[in-house]
């Protein structure tokens, strides 16, 4: 499979009057086409760092980042690698710049010189993709967080990117909405194969990837699928980092004696290993 993002020792100091300050240090990492990856970490540990390295928001101090193939640092390719990836961040309301919804999702394909009628066909596409085509013609700034967050991405999806990175995009919404957003993040990545980078601190977004990234200090510390990273409990906490709530029962009931796994990370699996550990196993009949 293709390479959509791809770090090879790549290195970040930030300048300020008090100093610099190196917020990423000889992160290598590759994340193929198509897949659905969440990067974890607490506050300071540079994953937002590394996500605006992935549309060059950012650039290297040291190292370098492909978009596709394409070199970050290479001036002459900036329009193609921000048309290839993507970009929503934690506010919605930062990113809604007119007064129709419809009007919002045309900016960007608008400044891009997209012909007219493309422009209304993309528009109408986006806004089927994350199911806010009835609100069209309605006021961004009636509409609930998860609904501006989905215009949001809608606005991202006109551009017709291959990637799209969501930088903490719920963080400042209610459990309805961050289930709205993470609904349409799953149907982007499975219906229509976009690559879809979730940057993240809530451990049960990251748990519906199909591969965790968990970043300390402004280097890679795990890196798998949710089953291998998150039953390695000891090390998450040493960090400052919480396990999905499945796994810390488990986890607490494993403290206290009980042979459960800590890779049932669904409700639906981590009640069945509960209920078989505690159901005695039935006779066979002949």
């Amino acid at each position: 499979m293709n390479q959509m993002i791809e770090t090879q020792h790549l290195e970040f100091t930030y300048q300020t009057e008090g100093g610099a300050f190196p917020v990423l240090k000889d992160v290598s990492l590759s994340i193929e086409e198509g897949s659905f990856v969440a990067i974890l970490g607490h506050n300071g540990s540079g994953k937002s760092t590394l996500a605006k390295h992935f549309n060059a928001i950012l650039l290297p101090n040291g190292g370098t980042v492909y978009v596709a193939g394409l070199n970050t640092s290479d001036e002459s390719l900036l329009l193609d690698i921000r048309r290839t990836v993507g970009m929503v961040f934690q506010n919605p309301d930062n990113q809604i710049v007119a007064n129709v919804v419809e009007e919002d999702v045309a900016f960007a394909p608008e400044n891009l010189g997209v012909p007219p009628a493309e422009i209304r066909q993309r528009v109408d596409d986006a806004l089927k993709m994350v199911g806010m085509y009835a609100y069209r013609t309605h006021a961004p700034h009636l509409l609930s967080g998860g609904q501006k967050q989905r215009i949001a991405i809608a606005g991202v999806i006109a551009m017709k990117p291959r990637c799209i990175v969501l930088d903490e995009p719920t963080a400042m919404l209610d459990p309805v909405g961050r289930r709205e957003v993470m609904r349409t993040i799953h149907k982007l990545n499975k219906t229509h194969g976009i690559t879809m980078i979730l940057i993240t601190h809530h451990m049960e977004e990251a748990a519906q990837a199909q591969r965790v990234v968990v970043m300390d200090h402004g280097q890679i510390l795990a890196d798998g699928t949710p089953k291998s990273v998150f039953p390695q409990v000891e090390l998450l906490k040493s960090v400052g980092l919480d396990v999905p709530e499945t796994v810390e029962l488990l986890y607490q009931l494993r403290e206290k004696g009980c042979s459960l796994p800590l890779d049932a990370l669904s409700t639906d699996e981590c009640a069945k290993a509960i209920y078989a550990l505690f159901t005695p196993s039935q006779p066979l009949r002949a």
